[in-house]
């Protein structure tokens, strides 16, 4: 049974996890994509969105605590620098885990881990995706182009040219 077991160990010890954990966290800061264990990513994630989400606010005491978890003044300073104005509009969600398959030797899933602003090929696509098909049957729209193209015929008709007999009968 599995009573209260609240989170994945690792496999290892309380000091090993939070050091790992810390390790991978300023790798995810300042690279924006680590490649690693779908478990892994998952206690990272766990991990990481809290700090990024202290980083939106900048001061003295949430970057002590940041600093506390991640013993790394570079990554810190990325964090409230470059990250953090990034993501101030965005309520939570900081991280993406796109799974890449099964690693060779031990099966393991892998993949990878990043920061959802900063992935290049997303925000592109998110842009090319606003001109999207419909997937209806032609004949629906066949009457609506007739109805539409009918009254463009008829006009140039209409505004022929008057003759001058017309023009004084019109005055």
């Amino acid at each position: 049974m599995r009573h209260n077991k609240k989170f994945n160990h690792l496999g290892r010890t309380k000091a090993h996890r939070d050091a790992m954990l810390s390790n991978m966290a300023t790798s995810l800061i300042l690279h924006k994509r680590i490649f690693t264990t779908l478990a892994k990513a998952k206690s990272l994630r766990v991990y990481v969105e809290p700090l990024i989400n202290r980083a939106k606010e900048d001061t003295t005491a949430s970057r002590r605590v940041v600093f506390r978890y991640l013993q790394s003044k570079e990554a810190v300073t990325e964090l409230f620098k470059e990250i953090s104005v990034k993501i101030a509009d965005r309520p939570g969600g900081y991280t993406r885990i796109l799974k890449t398959g099964n690693r060779l030797g031990d099966n393991a899933k892998t993949c990878f881990i990043e920061l959802v602003d900063y992935n290049e090929n997303m925000l592109k696509e998110k842009v090319a995706k606003k001109a999207t098909r419909t997937r209806r049957s032609k004949k629906s729209a066949a009457p609506a182009a007739v109805t539409a193209e009918a009254p463009a015929n008829e006009a140039p008709v209409s505004e022929a040219p008057a003759t001058p007999v017309e023009e004084k009968a019109a005055e």
